[in-house]
């Protein structure tokens, strides 16, 4: 399987897509405001990366006014509040095979290229 979670109103989003040639190369595309994750998919994402944690964004606008930088959160606050808000999840999530990539940071764009290149 070769699907990409993302936000079409995100540009960091919109520039990794063109960069990876993620449409060129047949990657499913998932814009989870109109299409929002389903607890199923989000367990799949954990599976592969190990904890809900990994997948969550503290860069939310919501994490701070929410008061959850205070809070100790559990592996199942971070699911639900993924499931909750689509902001919370770090963006973009790609599953290629049995392999994700999580974020925008450059190794894991940079990874994500050559695992779509195979």
């Amino acid at each position: 399987m070769k699907k990409i979670y993302h936000l079409s109103s995100c540009s960091t989003c919109q520039r990794i897509l063109g960069e990876v040639g993620a449409v060129e190369k047949g990657v499913k595309l998932q814009d989870i405001k109109t299409e929002p994750i389903t607890p199923a998919q989000l367990d799949e994402m954990k599976s592969l990366s190990g904890t809900y944690e990994s997948l969550f964004s503290r860069r939310s606008m919501k994490y701070r006014p929410m008061g959850l930088h205070e809070k100790t959160l559990s592996e199942n606050d971070y699911r639900d509040l993924i499931l909750q808000e689509y902001t919370f999840l770090k963006r973009p999530v790609a599953i290629i095979g049995k392999s994700i990539f999580v974020g925008n940071d450059k190794k894991t764009v940079e990874a994500l290229k050559v695992a779509l290149e195979k």
